[in-house]
């Protein structure tokens, strides 16, 4: 996970999880006694019954707070757990970055014996709504294109699941691509973007254009203008999805 040991660098900083989407995915686990974190990162959205966390980055497992949940260092496709390990596993943000999503899926399902929730975004939807990637950076959207999964193949994977849409607040805490779409001098800020999967793999001499233009709009207050609409929600839909399976 190289990549993330570069990435993930900034993520106790800027991704620090929003408690509105924290209270959707704990209810989405229901009342399961202990949970299995995969692809785990800082520690993000771990409920209190977690027992353990997985997650191959060491610079990402270094920043887990004191107090956290057991961690381990490993991958989705082969975890180091016998079968039926835990009530439930969660899986946030996390399956587009696997080597073999199906091998992935089939070890959640192997060591859950009631419950996979699994937090990822409906790429279709993201690409129409979402301004950023719609309006200024269609080649982070191009790159997002070669690492999203679709929902309908992550549903089948899972054996069927049912997707709950995750709107994302205006003022959402976890600074993930689409936290700041009321907030566009956000994107402006390299901290911010760093520890965007979705900007910082693209890269910084591709996205550059863009971002120039987005700057030039938000100091002229023409993205202001453009989308004044936006201005007066609390919260929007942009393709963020909770998928649920029980087993």
């Amino acid at each position: 996970m190289a990549t993330y040991d570069t990435l993930g660098a900034t993520y106790a900083r800027t991704r620090r999880p929003d408690p509105r989407i924290a209270a959707q995915i704990h209810a989405a686990l229901g009342d399961v006694t202990d949970v299995i974190n995969v692809g785990a990162g800082t520690g993000s959205y771990e409920p209190p019954r977690t027992v353990l966390a997985v997650e191959p980055s060491r610079v990402m497992l270094a920043q887990r707070p004191s107090g956290s949940a057991p961690a381990v260092r490993a991958v989705a496709e082969r975890l180091p757990l016998g079968d039926d390990a835990a009530d439930a596993v969660l899986a946030v943000l996390t399956v587009h970055h696997w080597t073999d999503l199906t091998a992935g899926i089939r070890e959640l399902r192997r060591v859950a014996r009631r419950r996979i929730v699994v937090l990822t975004w409906d790429q279709r939807i993201f690409r129409e709504r979402f301004w950023l990637v719609r309006d200024y950076l269609p080649e982070a959207a191009a790159f997002d294109d070669t690492r999203a999964v679709p929902t309908e193949q992550l549903a089948a994977l899972l054996g069927g699941a049912r997707r709950e849409p995750v709107l994302v607040p205006h003022d959402c805490s976890d600074g993930f691509a689409a936290a700041y779409w009321r907030r566009p001098h956000a994107y402006l800020d390299p901290q911010v973007r760093a520890g965007i999967s979705l900007l910082a793999q693209t890269g910084e001499t591709v996205t550059a254009p863009g971002l120039a233009r987005l700057a030039d709009d938000v100091a002229t207050g023409r993205w202001h203008l453009r989308h004044a609409e936006l201005l007066g929600l609390e919260a929007i839909d942009v393709g963020y999805r909770l998928l649920v399976t029980d087993l």
